[in-house]
């Protein structure tokens, strides 16, 4: 029962690291880089969401209002900390995003606080029997139901429609696109977008869970970039499957072995992913051309 338990509570968790990791692959695909201030990113857009709640904005308004401060912040990040450094062909936006990262806390500190604040939501918290002495909350229903459908929709938006098959070019093949007159710079913000869109709504499904805070996605980010980095950078599927396992595996290490190891089982899948598969399970070794 004990074990069921903690791989209920772990996967719910695990999909929450999934998107956004989901969001990492994303941009990673069309320019290889990564908004390592995705964090804050996340933080920032929650905060945003619960002072529209507090202001009585519904709760049915609050999530898509959410959603689009997420991209729009996505795309503030692209334009003024990546696009620079990518059209000088040089690595600068690694610096840049940490930056952006570190002057969202402070301003998240001067406007919000530093106190962790819990996040209002009409989901019912009492837990629900499914069998064997099993229990599962609402709002960990809602987490996996809003992670796979906003895969979904992400994947529906690449795949048929026009911006989306524009993104897709640029992710299989940046030159080749351009020259069939296909805007990388345009594809590579939608990313950005779509990527700070993702964040934002994992940060509004675990709120409920973790409370809103200057700090709460510090080590969410550090997990969601292990599974990224362990599914593979380039792949676009597996997230879900890797974020679940070390979900259930760090909840099994903080039961049995104590919550200050919480945090080992990312941290080791991600040394043992960049010295024995770089490239990720479900990624494909990259082929230089020379």
């Amino acid at each position: 029962m004990i074990i069921g338990q903690l791989t209920v509570s772990g996967a719910a968790m695990g999909l929450v690291y999934a998107l956004v990791a989901y969001g990492f692959q994303m941009t990673y695909a069309t320019s290889e880089s990564i908004n390592f201030g995705q964090g804050e990113l996340l933080m920032v857009s929650t905060f945003l969401a619960l002072s529209l709640s507090n202001l009585g904005v519904p709760y049915p308004l609050v999530v898509p209002a959410g959603l689009l401060i997420g991209a729009l912040l996505g795309l503030f990040v692209e334009r003024t900390a990546v696009r620079f450094a990518l059209e000088q062909r040089n690595e600068n936006w690694i610096l840049t995003t940490i930056i952006f990262g570190l002057f969202a806390v402070s301003a998240a500190e001067n406007i919000w606080g530093t106190d962790d604040v819990p996040f209002p939501t009409p989901i019912p918290q009492n837990a629900v029997n499914i069998g064997g002495g099993v229990t599962v909350t609402p709002v960990e229903i809602s987490v996996a139901v809003g992670v796979f459908l906003v895969m979904v929709l992400v994947e529906l938006f690449r795949r048929r429609t026009l911006l989306g098959k524009a993104v897709e070019a640029v992710s299989a093949d940046r030159d080749a696109a351009e020259l069939m007159g296909i805007s990388a710079t345009t594809a590579i913000a939608v990313s950005y977008a779509l990527s700070g869109a993702v964040a934002a709504f994992a940060g509004i499904l675990v709120a409920p869970i973790t409370s809103v805070g200057p700090n709460m996605a510090a080590s969410l980010i550090l997990k969601a970039f292990s599974v990224a980095v362990v599914a593979g950078l380039r792949s676009g599927t597996g997230v879900a499957l890797v974020g679940v396992a070390l979900g259930v595996i760090e909840s099994l290490t903080a039961f049995y072995i104590g919550s200050g190891w919480r945090d080992a089982p990312g941290l080791i899948l991600l040394i043992l992913a960049l010295a024995m598969r770089p490239n990720g399970i479900f990624g494909k070794a990259a082929i230089r051309k020379v």
